[in-house]
Protein backbone atom coordinates (compact mmCIF):
# COMPACT_ATOMS: atom_id res chain seq x y z
CA UNK A 1 0.00 0.00 0.00
CA UNK A 2 0.98 3.64 -0.28
CA UNK A 3 1.12 6.49 2.47
CA UNK A 4 -0.81 9.71 1.33
CA UNK A 5 -0.32 13.24 1.76
CA UNK A 6 -3.01 15.59 2.04
CA UNK A 7 -1.98 18.79 2.52
CA UNK A 8 -3.50 20.03 -0.63
CA UNK A 9 -7.00 19.34 -2.17
CA UNK A 10 -6.04 16.32 -4.18
CA UNK A 11 -4.34 13.32 -2.79
CA UNK A 12 -0.71 12.44 -3.66
CA UNK A 13 -0.06 8.76 -2.91
CA UNK A 14 3.36 7.35 -2.50
CA UNK A 15 4.70 4.08 -2.52
CA UNK A 16 3.07 0.78 -3.89
CA UNK A 17 0.43 2.93 -5.67
CA UNK A 18 -1.75 0.51 -8.09
CA UNK A 19 -4.58 -1.13 -5.29
CA UNK A 20 -5.21 2.72 -4.32
CA UNK A 21 -4.85 4.01 -8.09
CA UNK A 22 -7.59 1.06 -8.78
CA UNK A 23 -9.66 2.22 -5.75
CA UNK A 24 -9.52 6.14 -6.99
CA UNK A 25 -10.63 5.42 -10.16
CA UNK A 26 -13.29 3.67 -9.06
CA UNK A 27 -14.94 5.98 -6.84
CA UNK A 28 -14.59 9.06 -8.76
CA UNK A 29 -17.52 10.80 -9.40
CA UNK A 30 -19.40 11.43 -11.66
CA UNK A 31 -18.72 7.87 -13.20
CA UNK A 32 -15.58 7.41 -15.84
CA UNK A 33 -16.88 7.20 -19.35
CA UNK A 34 -13.07 6.26 -20.93
CA UNK A 35 -9.45 6.31 -19.72
CA UNK A 36 -6.50 7.47 -21.39
CA UNK A 37 -3.10 7.04 -20.77
CA UNK A 38 -0.65 9.89 -22.21
CA UNK A 39 3.17 8.43 -22.74
CA UNK A 40 5.98 8.73 -24.53
CA UNK A 41 7.83 6.05 -26.23
CA UNK A 42 10.02 5.42 -22.92
CA UNK A 43 6.79 5.26 -20.59
CA UNK A 44 4.90 2.69 -22.65
CA UNK A 45 8.06 0.23 -22.96
CA UNK A 46 8.80 0.61 -19.57
CA UNK A 47 6.40 1.67 -17.22
CA UNK A 48 2.53 0.97 -19.01
CA UNK A 49 2.91 -2.89 -18.79
CA UNK A 50 3.31 -3.04 -15.08
CA UNK A 51 0.54 -0.41 -14.80
CA UNK A 52 -1.62 -2.26 -16.54
CA UNK A 53 -0.68 -5.74 -14.89
CA UNK A 54 -1.29 -4.15 -11.94
CA UNK A 55 -4.38 -2.59 -12.22
CA UNK A 56 -8.25 -3.87 -12.79
CA UNK A 57 -9.67 -0.44 -13.82
CA UNK A 58 -6.67 0.58 -16.76
CA UNK A 59 -7.50 -2.45 -18.99
CA UNK A 60 -9.55 -1.35 -21.76
CA UNK A 61 -7.52 2.29 -21.56
CA UNK A 62 -6.44 3.61 -24.60
CA UNK A 63 -2.72 4.70 -25.19
CA UNK A 64 -1.90 7.87 -26.78
CA UNK A 65 1.89 8.33 -27.37
CA UNK A 66 4.21 11.16 -28.55
CA UNK A 67 7.73 11.49 -29.00
CA UNK A 68 9.98 12.25 -26.13
CA UNK A 69 11.39 15.90 -25.59
CA UNK A 70 11.14 19.13 -24.49
CA UNK A 71 10.37 19.85 -28.09
CA UNK A 72 6.92 18.37 -28.17
CA UNK A 73 5.48 20.36 -25.90
CA UNK A 74 4.24 22.42 -28.03
CA UNK A 75 0.85 23.58 -29.56
CA UNK A 76 1.05 21.67 -32.73
CA UNK A 77 1.00 18.76 -30.60
CA UNK A 78 -1.99 19.64 -28.59
CA UNK A 79 -4.07 20.28 -31.41
CA UNK A 80 -3.26 16.27 -33.01
CA UNK A 81 -4.04 14.95 -29.20
CA UNK A 82 -7.08 17.22 -29.12
CA UNK A 83 -8.20 16.14 -32.20
CA UNK A 84 -7.24 12.69 -31.56
CA UNK A 85 -9.60 12.86 -28.18
CA UNK A 86 -12.54 14.25 -30.29
CA UNK A 87 -12.43 11.95 -32.95
CA UNK A 88 -12.96 9.12 -30.36
CA UNK A 89 -15.97 10.70 -28.96
CA UNK A 90 -14.40 11.45 -25.83
CA UNK A 91 -16.98 13.41 -23.38
CA UNK A 92 -16.58 15.29 -20.17
CA UNK A 93 -16.50 12.66 -17.97
CA UNK A 94 -13.11 11.06 -20.19
CA UNK A 95 -10.43 10.62 -17.41
CA UNK A 96 -6.86 11.67 -18.64
CA UNK A 97 -3.93 10.14 -17.17
CA UNK A 98 -0.56 11.29 -17.34
CA UNK A 99 2.46 8.47 -17.25
CA UNK A 100 5.31 10.26 -17.68
CA UNK A 101 7.93 12.96 -16.60
CA UNK A 102 7.98 16.76 -16.73
CA UNK A 103 6.90 17.07 -20.25
CA UNK A 104 4.34 14.56 -20.08
CA UNK A 105 2.37 15.97 -16.45
CA UNK A 106 2.32 19.44 -17.45
CA UNK A 107 1.23 19.29 -21.15
CA UNK A 108 -0.99 16.70 -20.18
CA UNK A 109 -2.79 19.08 -17.75
CA UNK A 110 -3.23 21.31 -20.00
CA UNK A 111 -4.56 19.30 -22.75
CA UNK A 112 -7.30 18.32 -20.10
CA UNK A 113 -7.71 21.52 -18.50
CA UNK A 114 -8.88 22.93 -22.43
CA UNK A 115 -10.24 20.26 -24.30
CA UNK A 116 -14.05 20.53 -23.61
CA UNK A 117 -13.59 23.26 -21.14
CA UNK A 118 -12.00 20.89 -18.68
CA UNK A 119 -11.56 17.07 -18.16
CA UNK A 120 -10.41 15.30 -15.35
CA UNK A 121 -6.68 13.89 -15.26
CA UNK A 122 -4.51 12.06 -12.83
CA UNK A 123 -0.68 12.26 -13.11
CA UNK A 124 1.41 9.51 -11.83
CA UNK A 125 4.99 10.51 -12.67
CA UNK A 126 8.12 8.46 -13.83
CA UNK A 127 11.21 10.99 -13.61
CA UNK A 128 12.25 12.28 -10.61
CA UNK A 129 11.85 16.00 -11.47
CA UNK A 130 7.93 15.16 -12.46
CA UNK A 131 7.63 13.23 -8.85
CA UNK A 132 9.03 16.18 -7.00
CA UNK A 133 7.82 19.05 -8.77
CA UNK A 134 6.46 19.02 -12.36
CA UNK A 135 3.48 16.75 -11.03
CA UNK A 136 2.41 18.22 -8.44
CA UNK A 137 0.95 21.56 -7.84
CA UNK A 138 -1.37 22.34 -10.34
CA UNK A 139 0.41 24.06 -12.86
CA UNK A 140 -0.31 23.28 -16.17
CA UNK A 141 1.45 24.24 -19.53
CA UNK A 142 3.36 24.32 -22.94
CA UNK A 143 6.36 26.36 -24.62
CA UNK A 144 5.94 29.06 -27.11
CA UNK A 145 8.97 28.07 -29.24
CA UNK A 146 12.29 27.95 -26.87
CA UNK A 147 10.19 30.31 -24.40
CA UNK A 148 9.41 27.81 -21.41
CA UNK A 149 5.85 27.78 -19.91
CA UNK A 150 4.42 30.29 -21.75
CA UNK A 151 1.49 29.07 -22.19
CA UNK A 152 -0.84 27.43 -19.26
CA UNK A 153 -3.52 27.25 -16.60
CA UNK A 154 -3.54 26.29 -12.78
CA UNK A 155 -5.96 23.21 -13.29
CA UNK A 156 -5.28 20.49 -10.42
CA UNK A 157 -5.41 16.91 -10.98
CA UNK A 158 -7.67 14.55 -9.58
CA UNK A 159 -4.61 13.09 -7.52
CA UNK A 160 -0.77 12.65 -8.18
CA UNK A 161 0.44 9.05 -7.82
CA UNK A 162 4.02 8.31 -6.74
CA UNK A 163 5.93 5.35 -7.26
CA UNK A 164 9.47 5.48 -6.70
CA UNK A 165 10.15 2.05 -8.53
CA UNK A 166 9.53 3.67 -11.61
CA UNK A 167 12.98 5.52 -11.68
CA UNK A 168 14.83 1.94 -11.86
CA UNK A 169 13.86 2.47 -15.78
CA UNK A 170 15.90 5.93 -16.33
CA UNK A 171 19.06 6.42 -16.88
CA UNK A 172 21.28 8.13 -14.02
CA UNK A 173 21.67 10.98 -16.23
CA UNK A 174 17.91 11.73 -15.90
CA UNK A 175 18.36 11.88 -11.92
CA UNK A 176 20.38 15.24 -12.69
CA UNK A 177 17.36 17.15 -13.31
CA UNK A 178 15.02 16.23 -10.69
CA UNK A 179 18.56 16.55 -8.44
CA UNK A 180 18.73 20.04 -9.72
CA UNK A 181 14.68 20.69 -8.16
CA UNK A 182 15.48 19.08 -5.06
CA UNK A 183 18.51 21.31 -4.47
CA UNK A 184 16.16 24.04 -5.40
CA UNK A 185 14.40 22.86 -2.23
CA UNK A 186 16.80 22.13 0.09
CA UNK A 187 18.09 25.84 -0.40
CA UNK A 188 14.95 27.54 0.20
CA UNK A 189 13.54 25.59 3.20
CA UNK A 190 16.17 24.86 6.22
CA UNK A 191 20.29 24.39 6.69
CA UNK A 192 19.62 20.32 7.80
CA UNK A 193 18.02 19.89 4.50
CA UNK A 194 21.08 21.12 2.39
CA UNK A 195 23.45 19.13 4.70
CA UNK A 196 21.09 16.44 3.92
CA UNK A 197 21.66 17.05 0.36
CA UNK A 198 25.60 16.85 -0.02
CA UNK A 199 25.33 13.21 0.79
CA UNK A 200 22.52 12.18 -0.93
CA UNK A 201 23.74 9.11 -3.44
CA UNK A 202 22.15 9.34 -6.77
CA UNK A 203 22.38 5.34 -7.13
CA UNK A 204 20.77 4.86 -4.01
CA UNK A 205 17.08 4.09 -4.32
CA UNK A 206 16.83 4.54 -0.46
CA UNK A 207 17.47 7.95 -0.73
CA UNK A 208 15.30 8.98 -3.49
CA UNK A 209 12.49 8.11 -0.94
CA UNK A 210 13.14 10.43 1.42
CA UNK A 211 14.54 13.01 -1.12
CA UNK A 212 10.89 12.62 -2.54
CA UNK A 213 8.93 12.84 0.46
CA UNK A 214 10.73 15.83 1.68
CA UNK A 215 10.55 17.85 -1.05
CA UNK A 216 6.72 16.87 -1.74
CA UNK A 217 6.41 18.32 2.11
CA UNK A 218 7.73 21.74 1.08
CA UNK A 219 6.16 22.11 -2.25
CA UNK A 220 2.80 21.07 -1.30
CA UNK A 221 3.12 23.23 1.89
CA UNK A 222 3.46 25.90 -0.32
CA UNK A 223 0.85 25.67 -2.61
CA UNK A 224 -1.76 24.89 -0.38
CA UNK A 225 -0.96 28.71 0.94
CA UNK A 226 -0.11 30.57 -2.31
CA UNK A 227 -2.32 28.13 -4.96
CA UNK A 228 -2.06 30.57 -8.09
CA UNK A 229 1.50 31.90 -7.48
CA UNK A 230 0.38 35.61 -6.01
CA UNK A 231 3.24 35.70 -3.04
CA UNK A 232 5.10 32.97 -1.03
CA UNK A 233 4.77 30.40 -3.75
CA UNK A 234 7.18 32.79 -5.65
CA UNK A 235 9.94 31.13 -3.90
CA UNK A 236 9.73 27.63 -5.73
CA UNK A 237 11.06 29.88 -8.78
CA UNK A 238 14.66 30.62 -6.69
CA UNK A 239 17.18 29.33 -9.93
CA UNK A 240 14.67 29.75 -12.34
CA UNK A 241 15.28 32.95 -13.96
CA UNK A 242 18.68 32.68 -15.14
CA UNK A 243 17.48 28.48 -15.40
CA UNK A 244 15.12 29.12 -18.15
CA UNK A 245 17.42 31.53 -20.39
CA UNK A 246 20.36 28.96 -20.06
CA UNK A 247 17.55 26.42 -20.90
CA UNK A 248 16.55 27.89 -23.89
CA UNK A 249 19.89 29.17 -25.54
CA UNK A 250 20.50 25.76 -25.21
CA UNK A 251 18.05 24.49 -26.90
CA UNK A 252 18.08 27.48 -29.77
CA UNK A 253 22.00 26.52 -29.90
CA UNK A 254 22.50 22.41 -29.14
CA UNK A 255 19.18 21.43 -29.67
CA UNK A 256 19.58 17.33 -29.35
CA UNK A 257 22.33 17.93 -26.29
CA UNK A 258 20.36 21.18 -24.48
CA UNK A 259 20.27 21.36 -20.83
CA UNK A 260 17.74 19.37 -18.90
CA UNK A 261 15.54 21.43 -16.83
CA UNK A 262 17.20 20.48 -13.61
CA UNK A 263 20.79 20.95 -14.45
CA UNK A 264 20.30 24.81 -16.15
CA UNK A 265 18.02 25.67 -12.88
CA UNK A 266 20.89 24.20 -10.63
CA UNK A 267 23.25 26.48 -13.22
CA UNK A 268 20.97 29.68 -12.34
CA UNK A 269 21.03 28.85 -8.43
CA UNK A 270 24.51 29.62 -8.79
CA UNK A 271 23.81 33.12 -10.97
CA UNK A 272 21.34 33.82 -8.13
CA UNK A 273 23.05 33.18 -4.84
CA UNK A 274 25.63 35.62 -6.66
CA UNK A 275 23.11 38.73 -6.41
CA UNK A 276 22.25 37.17 -3.32
CA UNK A 277 25.66 37.63 -1.92
CA UNK A 278 25.99 41.53 -3.63
CA UNK A 279 22.25 42.40 -2.59
CA UNK A 280 21.39 40.41 0.79
CA UNK A 281 24.74 39.59 2.52
CA UNK A 282 24.40 35.91 1.19
CA UNK A 283 27.53 34.48 3.18
CA UNK A 284 30.07 33.99 0.69
CA UNK A 285 31.56 31.10 1.91
CA UNK A 286 28.47 29.19 1.57
CA UNK A 287 27.92 30.62 -1.88
CA UNK A 288 31.30 29.52 -2.74
CA UNK A 289 30.20 25.85 -1.36
CA UNK A 290 27.05 25.66 -3.74
CA UNK A 291 29.10 26.73 -6.26
CA UNK A 292 31.75 24.23 -6.07
CA UNK A 293 28.67 21.68 -5.49
CA UNK A 294 26.92 22.41 -8.38
CA UNK A 295 30.18 22.32 -10.93
CA UNK A 296 31.45 19.32 -8.85
CA UNK A 297 28.23 17.07 -9.48
CA UNK A 298 25.90 18.81 -13.14
CA UNK A 299 26.41 19.49 -16.17
CA UNK A 300 27.28 22.70 -17.11
CA UNK A 301 27.09 25.16 -20.23
CA UNK A 302 29.49 26.94 -22.10
CA UNK A 303 28.08 30.14 -22.15
CA UNK A 304 30.38 33.00 -24.13
CA UNK A 305 30.86 36.72 -24.05
CA UNK A 306 28.47 37.08 -27.03
CA UNK A 307 25.77 34.99 -25.53
CA UNK A 308 25.21 37.98 -22.95
CA UNK A 309 23.13 39.84 -24.97
CA UNK A 310 20.78 36.73 -26.23
CA UNK A 311 21.03 35.80 -22.97
CA UNK A 312 19.12 39.37 -20.86
CA UNK A 313 16.64 39.00 -23.98
CA UNK A 314 15.36 35.78 -22.88
CA UNK A 315 15.11 36.79 -18.84
CA UNK A 316 13.43 40.29 -20.18
CA UNK A 317 10.28 37.45 -21.83
CA UNK A 318 10.41 35.37 -18.61
CA UNK A 319 7.08 35.13 -17.36
CA UNK A 320 7.59 36.20 -14.08
CA UNK A 321 8.82 39.67 -14.67
CA UNK A 322 6.70 42.56 -13.31
CA UNK A 323 6.41 46.09 -15.18
CA UNK A 324 9.25 45.10 -17.39
CA UNK A 325 11.51 44.69 -14.63
CA UNK A 326 13.64 41.08 -14.59
CA UNK A 327 12.79 39.33 -11.47
CA UNK A 328 14.64 36.24 -9.19
CA UNK A 329 14.38 34.90 -6.22
CA UNK A 330 17.47 36.22 -3.62
CA UNK A 331 18.48 34.02 -0.76
CA UNK A 332 19.51 36.51 2.68
CA UNK A 333 20.72 32.89 3.86
CA UNK A 334 19.36 29.33 3.76
CA UNK A 335 15.74 28.73 4.12
CA UNK A 336 15.50 32.85 3.91
CA UNK A 337 14.13 33.02 0.56
CA UNK A 338 12.99 36.91 -0.90
CA UNK A 339 10.92 37.35 -3.93
CA UNK A 340 9.94 40.11 -6.09
CA UNK A 341 13.24 41.48 -6.03
CA UNK A 342 14.85 42.77 -9.28
CA UNK A 343 17.93 43.48 -11.40
CA UNK A 344 19.15 45.06 -14.09
CA UNK A 345 20.88 44.96 -16.93
CA UNK A 346 24.45 45.92 -15.82
CA UNK A 347 24.22 43.35 -12.69
CA UNK A 348 22.93 40.24 -15.31
CA UNK A 349 25.95 40.82 -17.37
CA UNK A 350 28.25 41.64 -14.08
CA UNK A 351 26.92 37.81 -13.30
CA UNK A 352 27.25 36.41 -16.31
CA UNK A 353 30.82 37.91 -16.60
CA UNK A 354 31.54 36.18 -13.29
CA UNK A 355 29.52 32.52 -14.47
CA UNK A 356 31.88 32.76 -17.75
CA UNK A 357 35.47 32.85 -15.76
CA UNK A 358 34.88 30.51 -13.45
Amino acid sequence: MSKRNSQLSYPIFIGDIYADLDAHIFQMQPKVSKIYILVDENTHANCIPSLIRSTSTLAHAEILEIESGEDQKSIEICYHLWQTLAENNADRNTLLINLGGGVITDMGGFIASSFKRGIRFINIPTSLLAMVDAAVGGKTGIDLGVFKNHIGSFYNPEAVFVNPDFLETLAKDEFKSGMGEILKYSLIDRMSLWEEFKKSQIDNSNHWSKLIDSSLEIKTKIVKQDPKESGLRKILNFGHTYGHAFESLSLLEKPNASLSHGEAVALGIICELWHSVKKLNFPSGLFNEVKDYIFQNFRTYPIKVQDIDNIIDLMKKDKKNQDQQIAIVLLENIGEPKFDTFIDEQEIRDCLNFFINQ
